[in-house]
Parts: C-alpha cells; sequence; structure tokens
C-alpha cells in the first residue's frame, strides 16, 4: 500500500506507542493526587508539557492539553470572546479555515458576535491590506492558519501577527497541519493562541494542545475538577499525553531532514504531473507551502472517481479534506482561491510522510497519469 494522506492522519509512530503502553495497566494512577504513585503520572505529564514548550520556544505553563484540534479551536474561540466581550464583539478569520475554525464563528454570530471573514487571493494568500481594513476599534481576535489543510500555502503568520498587535488584538492561529512540519516561534510569529492535534505527527488520535500566550485571558472550556490550571476539567489523558509529548519529541528531531527530503519528493511528483497530464492545475502556492502537500485540480474528471481507481492500485490519497469528505458543495477552500466548481470536483490532495519512497512517488506519478487519460478518454465517448 501507498498511503499519501498524512493531511488526514498519520500511523503512531512505534516509539510513540511504546512510551504510552506503561500508563494503561502499570503506571495507571491519576496525575492529580498526591500520593507517590500518582507522582509518576504527573511527572510525565510534565515531562510532556516541556517539550511540547520547548518545540514552541514557549513555557511549560502556557500548553494545556485537550482532545485534539477541533476542540483547540473551538477553546481557543469561544472562550477568548467570552473572557474580552467587554472590550468587543468582532473577530476577524479567512474564508478558507478548517470547519472547527468556521463553525465556531458561525455559531458565535448566532451568540451576538460580528465575524469578517478575510477573502484570499489566487494561491490562498491572506490579502494584508485587506486584513487591516477589516480592523475595527472592537476587534478582539483574528483567526488565520499558519497552513492550509487542503492547499497546503503557508499564510504570511508573521506579518499578522505584527499587524494584530499593534492594534492590541489576539492573534490566534490553527497549527493542526503546520506544527512538527515546520519550525514554529511562537515570539517571532507574534501568537497568542495555538492549536495543535497529536494523531497529525506520528502521534495518538484524540490528543491535541492549545498554547495560551501568559497573560491571555480564556474562560474555561470544560467545568469541574483544577486540572490544566482550573482552564480544562477531566482526569488527565496520561497515555495520550505522554504519547503527544513523544511524538512531538521524535518530530523535532527528524524535522530538518523530513523537510528536506519531503520538499524534493513534493517537488518531484508536482514536476511530473504538470509535464505529463495537460489540463493539471496545482492548488496552492508553488514555494510557500508545507513540504509534503501536493493538491492538483484536473480538467475533465470527478476527483473521487479517480480516488477509487486509485485505490483499486493500492494508493490512498483524498479528493478533499477528510473533514470534508461526503459533502455535496465543492470544497470552500477551492471556491476561495477561484476555482470553478467542475475543476473543483476534479481534485486530488497528496500528502507524503515519513515513510514515503522515491519508488512510491514515480509509481503515484504514472498511477494518476494513466488513470486521468483513462477518465478523460470515458468521458470524450459519452
Amino acid at each position: 500500500m501507498i498511503y499519501l494522506d498524512h493531511a488526514a492522519t498519520t500511523p503512531m509512530a512505534r516509539q510513540v506507542a511504546a512510551s504510552m503502553e506503561p500508563y494503561y495497566a502499570k503506571d495507571y494512577a491519576n496525575a492529580s493526587t498526591i500520593y507517590e504513585f500518582g507522582e509518576q503520572s504527573r511527572h510525565a505529564v510534565e515531562r510532556a508539557r516541556e517539550i511540547i514548550a520547548r518545540s514552541l520556544h514557549a513555557r511549560k505553563q502556557e500548553i494545556y492539553f485537550t482532545a485534539g484540534g477541533s476542540e483547540s479551536d473551538n477553546w481557543a474561540l469561544k472562550g477568548t470572546v467570552e473572557a474580552y466581550k467587554e472590550k468587543g464583539r468582532h473577530i476577524i478569520t479567512t474564508q478558507i479555515e478548517h470547519h472547527a475554525v468556521l463553525h465556531t464563528c458561525r455559531y458565535l454570530e448566532e451568540q451576538g458576535y460580528e465575524v469578517t471573514y478575510l477573502p484570499v487571493d489566487e494561491q490562498g494568500f491572506v490579502r494584508l491590506k485587506q486584513l487591516e481594513e477589516a480592523i475595527r476599534p472592537d476587534t478582539i481576535l483574528i483567526s488565520v492558519m499558519f497552513a492550509n489543510n487542503e492547499i497546503g500555502t503557508i499564510e504570511p503568520i508573521a506579518q499578522i501577527g505584527r499587524i494584530a498587535g499593534r492594534h492590541g488584538i489576539l492573534f490566534h492561529t490553527d497549527a493542526v497541519q503546520a506544527y512538527a512540519q515546520i519550525p514554529i516561534n511562537v515570539d517571532f510569529y507574534h501568537i497568542d493562541l495555538l492549536s495543535a492535534s497529536g494523531h497529525k505527527f506520528y502521534g495518538p488520535k484524540g490528543t491535541g494542545f492549545l498554547y495560551i500566550r501568559d497573560g491571555v485571558k480564556t474562560a474555561s472550556f470544560i467545568h469541574g475538577g483544577g486540572q490544566e490550571q482550573g482552564r480544562r476539567a477531566g482526569t488527565e489523558n496520561v497515555p495520550g499525553i505522554v504519547g503527544i509529548g513523544a511524538a512531538a519529541e521524535l518530530a523535532m528531531h527528524t524535522m530538518s531532514e523530513r523537510i528536506y527530503r519531503e520538499t524534493r519528493q513534493r517537488d518531484r511528483l508536482i514536476h511530473a504531473i504538470q509535464s505529463r497530464i495537460p489540463g493539471a492545475w496545482l492548488n496552492g502556492d508553488r514555494y510557500a507551502r508545507l513540504p509534503n502537500n501536493v493538491n492538483f485540480s484536473f480538467e475533465e474528471i470527478e476527483g473521487e472517481t479517480l480516488l477509487l481507481l486509485l485505490d483499486a492500485k493500492d494508493i490512498c490519497a483524498s479528493a478533499a479534506s477528510a473533514c470534508s469528505t461526503g459533502s455535496a458543495e465543492p470544497s470552500h477552500v477551492l471556491t476561495a482561491i477561484g476555482r470553478k466548481p467542475e475543476l473543483a470536483y476534479g481534485t486530488l490532495r497528496m500528502t507524503l510522510g515519513e515513510g514515503t519512497t522515491w519508488e512510491e512517488i514515480r509509481i503515484t506519478a504514472e498511477a494518476v497519469e494513466e488513470n486521468v487519460k483513462l477518465l478523460r478518454e470515458v468521458a470524450r465517448m459519452e
């Protein structure tokens, strides 16, 4: 099998699984207990927190564990606007955010908040001038994803963060696709809140974290006990937290090599498709994109049919983000960058990973070429 859907999820690394195993049955104590048996669990949780903090050049107390990226996004938006509602009720985001942000913004609109959804250019970039123009005296939060989950475009996060800071506005970024793929320094990028998810970087599903800069107020997202500094109640998922910490540590050790290799493999696949297949449109910026992301729209075909043909050859890819598969509507991201519906429906996303080989890149390029040609021939016969 050739697995090219790492943006949807990644296989858990063996080292990560091994690090988690003792905390299921042997060192199973509740991390919030005060007796000695619980100390090992408590120490393991805090070690994972320290690892993640170091990876962001943040402080340990600024990392809060969650059940995943969607929870982190919800908490970042709902918790922040609740805490700052006396200052204002206006939020700025973009049209290409993950649904965890967009649907949360729709919910907040129902609660009386106002949201500005910024358009993007044909490569998926936020226009900084439009961002500046959208700011109002009552703007309390800007939320822009670090890198897009469908087309891979990396946003000008440092510039956005500086604009937010200059106006005294909090800045949140959904870094679910970017964290552990590219280096992130929260101070350099002027980030106040950052969301991430463990299963996107070879960690366990059902784990994530929210970075909250010291001094930023957020309402408690889950009420109950005093876990996570009283901001998120609930018994700590010690095995999961250990796992996400181990995955983060592994990712930091392998990042430079992965970026180098995946970028070259990505570029080889892009070049092969562009040079062999006419009517193939690359989605997202050619260079300011995630190292592992390849996304094309093909004229005259249905992306899901192409996906099924590739599946028959044991190649796993995606016709859209896994979070929007099953929708009858074209991708909101592709619509936002100006792709017409008939072209948007002919989209294939391939995201490389730790185990992707050069031979798999060759096989995939040939399979895509063969099956796009086949589908076009069939379509012209009808």
